[in-house]
């Protein structure tokens, strides 16, 4: 088996944790290799729900391990509350999963400050989940960071949080009212939560290289996706890493020639959390009854996802950035109640005929979206197993889809449960 890269190809929330279950029945290492608590990925396994937002979602298999890499940047409480979460499920993470000892700390500054931000910009603001994300992305580019491996040490912890506190302090007086945050407290409760994870922190290059020495087979993992991505997204409403294919590399510490595929997971409709343009959203009763039929809500913070047709144009951008190989096409049932299906295929913009969503944002609110119909298939599709089994109109929706954007469908899930997945061409 080839080593993958499984990123979002849209604006997230795609169903990118289904897709990395699956794929891992057929790998070793399973690394998450960017983004922090923010991100939410579900995977309903028989009769139980698992909600992750740090720890990679490969954990439920006991034979896999699993890698928090680099370009996390990690909330020990909540990485924490997950393992223990997993514990009282029945899964054990000792001696299945490594963090990185040079992933950045998010600290209670970086939550504080999302969110005093947040509040501040009012009607301009960015829609942060306000776990401190971005504020702590900020302090790595800053150079004034936490990094895991400092929490195993007072004497690397001590300096940078004094130095951090005398930053964000200040910041907190002078810009927001807001009350300081003890130093001291800090210290002791960061050095406590570093003995707790201590058991788990490695150094995850070396670990890695020695997997790929070994001929094993790895899966990287991305949160959030393509249209949110730092550089490539809707800027700036978009998240604060880098989500796209490449930066499985810089996040895990691996080099480039370890990777061979690129799903890109893509809902057969489209979904978007928090603000920022979105042209296909339907603010109509279709919208709501995608929402409603999708369940489409935040794994994280429980709101309500916008909600529109396929767009073509937010689908090619992904192939092109990424480099896709196969499309992973999920929640294809959603779309079975309904009678006419339409679907973007380009945008027009000052008279202009866009095949790619624009990167300048003042366009972006500018396109209007221009879309071509095509029956829906009015019939159960979650019992399907195989291709032949999909109805005929199913299938020449998931196959224009596939012309659309050029890129060959690799699977297509019709239901949440494992078993509820159509391989199509893996190769």
């Amino acid at each position: 088996m080839s080593n993958r890269v499984v990123i979002g190809s849209q604006w997230g929330d795609e169903g990118k944790a289904k897709v990395v279950d699956f794929l891992t029945l057929d790998a070793d290492v399973i690394v998450r290799f960017q983004g922090g608590a923010n991100a939410g990925h579900t995977v309903e396994v028989e009769d139980q729900k698992f909600v992750f937002h740090l720890i990679p979602s490969g954990i439920m298999h006991q034979d896999k391990m699993c890698v928090i890499g680099n370009g996390v940047v990690l909330d020990p409480i909540q990485t924490l509350l997950e393992i223990e979460d997993l514990r009282q499920k029945g899964l054990d993470t000792k001696g299945r999963l490594i963090i990185a000892n040079n992933a950045h700390v998010v600290l209670p500054w970086h939550s504080a400050v999302d969110k005093l931000k947040e509040l501040k910009a009012g009607k301009a603001a960015i829609g942060t989940t306000g776990r401190g994300i971005g504020p702590c992305y900020s302090d790595k580019v800053n150079r004034i960071g936490v990094r895991v491996g400092d929490l195993l040490d007072e004497k690397e912890l001590r300096p940078r949080i004094e130095n951090m506190a005398r930053i964000h302090n200040e910041e907190f007086k002078l810009m927001f009212g807001a009350d300081p945050i003890d130093p001291e407290t800090v210290i002791k409760d960061y050095l406590a939560l570093g003995q707790q994870i201590a058991p788990y922190v490695k150094d995850v290059s070396e670990f890695l290289y020695k997997s790929l020495k070994d001929n094993k087979r790895l899966i990287f993992e991305g949160a959030q996706g393509t249209i949110l991505d730092v550089d490539q997204g809707t800027y700036p409403f978009v998240t604060s890493s880098n989500t796209i294919a490449g930066y499985a590399s810089c996040g895990s510490g691996v080099g480039p020639k370890a990777i061979d595929q690129v799903f890109g997971v893509v809902k057969a409709y489209t979904t978007r959390v928090g603000n920022g343009p979105f042209p296909t959203e339907l603010l109509d009763e279709v919208g709501d009854n995608l929402r409603k039929i999708g369940n489409e809500y935040g794994a994280t913070t429980g709101r309500n996802r916008r909600c529109g047709w396929f767009d073509a144009t937010v689908v090619r951008k992904a192939a092109v950035v990424n480099g896709l190989t196969h499309l992973a096409i999920t929640k294809l049932d959603v779309l079975d109640s309904f009678k006419e299906i339409q679907i973007c295929t380009h945008y027009e913009c000052d008279g202009e005929i866009l095949n790619l969503i624009p990167n300048q944002l003042s366009k972006v609110g500018r396109c209007l979206p221009v879309y071509e119909s095509m029956p829906g298939w009015l019939s159960d599709t979650t019992k399907c197993r195989s291709w032949d089994e999909l109805p005929q109109a199913a299938k020449n929706y998931l196959m224009r889809l596939s012309e659309l954007v050029d890129v060959k469908i690799g699977m297509v899930s019709v239901g949440a449960r494992r078993d509820q997945t159509i391989v199509i061409d893996m190769n």
